[in-house]
């Protein structure tokens, strides 16, 4: 049987918080990328504790991905998703909405809930990459666009997916916190808030 942890809103506020100082100093972010569903809500925590007096708000564009798939279950009220096997595109970045004609040149953090295979991942970085690369040809541009990546939680596992080894060594990768290979909860899924809250209250805070 699959072990399950509940994670709360405040635990999600609390990571973001933690992390948001190395991200604006380190990262420099003038756009975030959020990977739906799971990484809309840290993306915009994160945007309030990045945001500095006189700057304006950082951006926020999201791209839908999807990657889990539900299994069957003895209780129906409770389905068990499981990683799949290919990452399919259900949404892609839409620049009419911002004052930027594409991604080169900036500095751009991808947010996601949860570094589980990496699968998702390395798509996400790899599919935008080729877009700033089709972009800068266009433009004929030779600036340089950085990419980083913030997580809530990665698993502590073996990955089928990898990214590009310059962003590790460039350390443009953060995790709020590195986990065992758990079921994470997130409160964004739950239908039944209280009953979410009071599971993860019996728990270990992650």
């Amino acid at each position: 049987m699959v072990e399950k942890v509940y994670v709360t809103y405040n635990q999600v506020h609390k990571l973001c918080q933690a992390s948001a100082d190395q991200i604006l100093n380190e990262f420099k972010p003038n756009l975030m990328i959020a990977i739906g569903g799971g990484g809309y809500v840290p993306a915009r925590i994160l945007r309030s504790f990045l945001k500095r007096p006189s700057a304006p708000n950082i951006p926020i564009q999201a791209i839908g991905l999807s990657l889990y798939e539900q299994l069957p279950s003895s209780n129906p009220s409770n389905p068990v998703e499981t990683p799949g096997t290919k990452v399919t595109r259900t949404q892609w970045l839409d620049f009419s909405s911002l004052e930027m004609a594409n991604l080169v040149g900036k500095n751009i953090l991808i947010v996601d809930e949860v570094d589980d295979t990496r699968t998702t991942l390395e798509y996400a970085v790899r599919e935008l990459q080729k877009d700033v690369e089709e972009a800068a040809r266009q433009a004929g541009s030779n600036e340089r666009t950085h990419f980083s990546i913030f997580v809530l939680h990665n698993k502590d596992k073996t990955k089928k997916g990898h990214l590009p080894q310059a962003m590790m060594d460039e350390g443009k990768y953060l995790a709020a916190r590195t986990v065992t290979d758990v079921w994470i909860c997130y409160p964004w899924e739950a239908t039944d808030i209280d009953e979410h809250d009071t599971f993860a209250a019996s728990q270990a805070q992650y």
